[in-house]
C-alpha cells in the first residue's frame, strides 16, 4: 500500500545575525543553514497494516507524514500511496487518504461538529445514504451522539479528537495517517481511542500510519515500528524484536529488604550479575540486570538477607527506544 524509497527533505533555514546591524547586513547578504528532515527514508507497508512511526521531536517524523500526504514536496527519493504519486496532488488520491494532526484542528471553531461534516460530505461528494450510515456508525463507535450540535470551541479535548477522527473517516479512505492522536488526552480518553482506532483498523482493513510520544499507543496498537533518528530510520521490524534486544533484553529487579535484615545489604551492595544498582531512600534496591541472570541475581538476593518485598519487571519500552537513541548520537 505504501512503498517509500530514498525520500528526503532538506529545509533551508534564515540564519539572521543579532541586533539592529544584523538586520541590515541581512539585506545586502544572508547567511543560510540547510537541515535534513528527513534522509534516505525506504520503507514499504502492506494493505491493513498498523505500523508505529517513532523518534524524538524533530526527527522527521511529521515531514515524512506530510510528504505522504502531498502536503510538501521531497527533496528527493520517491513515494507511492496505493500506486499514486503524492506529489501530483490528484483528486482520486486525495479521497484515497486522510491526516489527522493531533495539535491542528480541520473542524470550524465556531460551529458544530455535523456543521464541519455537512461540509466534508460536499467536499468528498459522499453520497447522502453512506453518509449517514458512516456517520451512524462512527458516532455510535465513539459514543459522542449527544456532541453533535455543541459548538467546536466548547467540546472537551477528547471530545474535540474524536469529531476530528470522524471527519477523517467519513469518506472512508483507505489509508490514515495519525500524527500523535491522543497528545493531551486523559488516559479514559486515550484508552477510547486506541480501542476505537483498533477496532476500526481489524474491521475495514485501513492502512494505519501513528506516530505518538505515548508507549502505552504503539504497544497497544502496532504489531511493528519503524524508527527514525535525526532524519534517518534505524529500525524497521516487528515490536516485540525490538523490545527483546539489546537493552531489553535486561530487567529491572526491585526490592526491599525486611526489618530485620540488620544490614544484610550494605549502601554499596551490588549482585555480580546486576550491571546497574541504585537505592531509594526508603530503603529499596532497584537493579538493572541481563535477563538471563534474573534467576540467579534473585536466590543471591534472597540468600543475602531477608526481604520484604521483590519485583522483577521489563525495561520501559521508552527507556529501550531512549538507548536505540544514544547508540545513534
Amino acid at each position: 500500500m505504501i512503498e517509500v524509497s530514498q525520500l528526503t527533505r532538506v529545509f533551508r533555514t534564515y540564519k539572521k545575525v543579532p541586533g539592529f546591524w544584523g538586520g541590515v547586513k541581512g539585506l545586502f547578504y544572508r547567511d543560510f543553514e540547510e537541515t535534513a528532515a528527513a534522509k534516505d527514508i525506504s520503507f514499504s507497508i502492506k494493505e491493513g497494516e498498523f505500523v508505529g512511526f517513532l523518534g524524538p521531536n524533530g526527527a522527521g517524523k511529521t515531514t515524512t507524514l506530510k510528504m505522504l500526504s502531498g502536503l510538501i514536496y521531497p527533496t528527493s527519493g520517491t513515494a507511492r500511496v496505493a500506486g499514486y504519486d503524492p506529489t501530483k496532488r490528484e483528486n482520486a488520491y486525495r479521497r484515497l487518504f486522510a491526516l489527522v494532526l493531533g495539535q491542528k484542528n480541520q473542524l470550524w471553531w465556531d460551529l458544530p461538529a455535523i456543521e464541519s461534516f455537512n461540509l466534508l460530505r460536499a467536499i468528498y461528494a459522499i453520497p447522502e445514504s453512506q453518509f449517514k450510515a458512516t456517520l451512524d456508525e462512527l458516532v455510535t463507535l465513539l459514543d459522542v451522539g449527544q456532541k453533535l450540535n455543541v459548538m467546536v470551541r466548547e467540546l472537551s479535548l477528547g471530545e474535540r479528537m474524536k469529531m476530528e477522527l470522524i471527519a477523517a473517516l467519513l469518506h472512508r479512505p483507505r489509508v490514515l495517517f495519525l500524527d500523535e492522536p491522543t497528545i493531551g488526552l486523559d488516559v479514559v480518553s486515550q484508552k477510547a481511542v486506541r480501542q476505537f482506532l483498533r477496532d476500526y483498523n481489524r474491521k475495514n482493513r485501513v492502512t494505519i500510519l501513528l506516530t505518538s510520544h505515548y508507549m502505552a499507543d504503539i504497544k497497544e496498537l502496532c504489531e511493528r515500528v519503524i524508527v527514525i533518528h535525526k532524519g534517518k530510520k534505524i529500525y524497521d521490524g516487528a515490536l516485540d524484536r525490538l523490545e527483546s534486544s539489546g537493552g531489553a533484553r535486561k530487567k529491572i529487579i526491585t526490592f526491599l529488604p525486611a526489618a530485620t535484615a540488620n544490614g544484610a545489604f550494605p549502601e554499596t551492595w551490588q549482585a555480580r550479575h546486576a550491571t546497574t544498582t541504585t537505592r531509594t531512600a526508603d530503603g529499596k534496591f532497584t537493579l538493572c540486570v541481563p535477563g538471563d541472570n534474573v534467576v540467579v541475581v534473585s536466590q543471591e538476593i534472597l540468600s543475602t538477607g531477608p526481604v520484604a518485598d521483590i519485583t522483577i519487571e521489563d525495561i520501559p519500552l521508552e527507556d529501550v527506544i531512549a538507548e536505540l537513541f544514544s547508540a545513534q548520537a
